[in-house]
């Protein structure tokens, strides 16, 4: 046996870390990997709560994906681009009537979530 693997001990087992630490940390990894399928993972991740979605006209295209939108309530707000938009490249113009997503925090931004075709 050379130095170094009398040093690290078994195959697995860290030096620094005590033997009764590294095993309630491999149960903790074995335990919370279970497997989910992923159409259950995206319906989980589908929206967010607390969220009030109403529908909109883009007013005027502002810099960096911004735009003004006049909710059907006839307030205007400040909203930008969801993830997933950017993503697909989806093209928002003005007057393209949108979904936006307010927060109950501030309701004078949102984010775009959808466009009406």
């Amino acid at each position: 046996m050379g130095l170094r693997s009398r040093a690290h001990g078994p195959l697995g087992t860290h030096p620094c870390v005590p033997h009764d630490l590294q095993r309630e940390r491999q149960a903790l990894r074995t335990r919370h990997t279970s497997r989910v399928a992923p159409r259950q993972l995206a319906e989980d991740m589908g929206k967010k709560d607390n969220v009030i979605e109403i529908e909109g006209v883009v007013v005027e295209a502002l810099p960096n994906a911004m735009f003004r939108v006049e909710l059907s309530n006839g307030h205007k707000v400040l909203a930008m681009i969801s993830g997933k938009m950017r993503q697909n490249y989806i093209r928002i113009l003005p007057e393209d009537r949108v979904v936006v997503e307010l927060t109950p925090y501030d309701l004078s931004r949102g984010r775009i979530v959808y466009r009406y075709k």
